[in-house]
């Protein structure tokens, strides 16, 4: 395997490994939580140990921030490649180094996000980590099939993305407001996602089949 081949195949070789592995298991906890929350609304004992709850929440901040993770691996090959097509470094330097800023930020942001509790702090640097994957994404080199927007790989992952970074600024709030609408507004978004997780699921397939020939 030449090193071209292994950079094609490392992002959806993590996902599978890492990435799809988690959306099972938080899936489950998910799932564990609400029963065991609605069986204790009822007045009654639930068999479901109270420990789902807090394990949900910790294998939900390493998936969401896995996600972004891979996301950023899977636009650093296109965006790499056409940086050494186009000799970026010595065409335009200022993007050059504009480009190269932005995963630091990006990744230093999410590093943080993850890591803020105070609320303010958590919007901050889930805007940042959000802009910085959405600017990653419009670079040149990506195939994004804008043509066809409804079953692009790109489009799906980036808001995929985008929904696990809003997933972690949210964790604090969804557990100190008793009106559950942030923890209905978390449910809501996150079924969205994990349809958004078996579309990337295809179309990764399709497009790697049709980037690799």
């Amino acid at each position: 395997m030449n090193p071209v081949i292994f950079w094609l195949i490392i992002h959806p070789a993590l996902t599978i490994i890492f990435v799809f592995p988690l959306i099972g298991i938080v899936s489950y906890y998910a799932w564990q939580t609400r029963q065991r929350r609605l069986q204790t609304l009822d007045g009654n004992k639930s068999k479901i140990p109270p420990i789902v709850g807090r394990e949900h929440v910790q294998i939900g901040r390493w998936l969401s921030s896995s996600v972004v993770s891979v996301t950023l691996l899977g636009l650093a090959h296109p965006i790499g490649k056409n940086i050494i097509k186009q000799q970026l470094w010595s065409s335009n330097f200022l993007q050059f180094i504009f480009v190269i800023l932005m995963f630091v930020v990006t990744i230093i942001s999410l590093v943080i996000l993850h890591r803020s509790r105070q609320k303010h702090w958590r919007g901050i640097f889930a805007t940042l980590t959000g802009m910085g994957v959405v600017i990653l994404g419009c670079q040149e080199g990506v195939y994004r099939r804008t043509n066809e927007w409804y079953v692009s790989h790109y489009y799906y992952g980036i808001v995929a993305a985008l929904l696990m970074i809003f997933s972690l600024a949210i964790i604090e709030d969804i557990y100190q407001d008793r009106s559950n609408r942030w923890r209905n507004i978390h449910i809501i978004l996150n079924c969205f996602a994990l349809l958004l997780f078996i579309g990337q699921g295809i179309t990764g397939t399709r497009d790697l089949l049709e980037i690799g020939h």
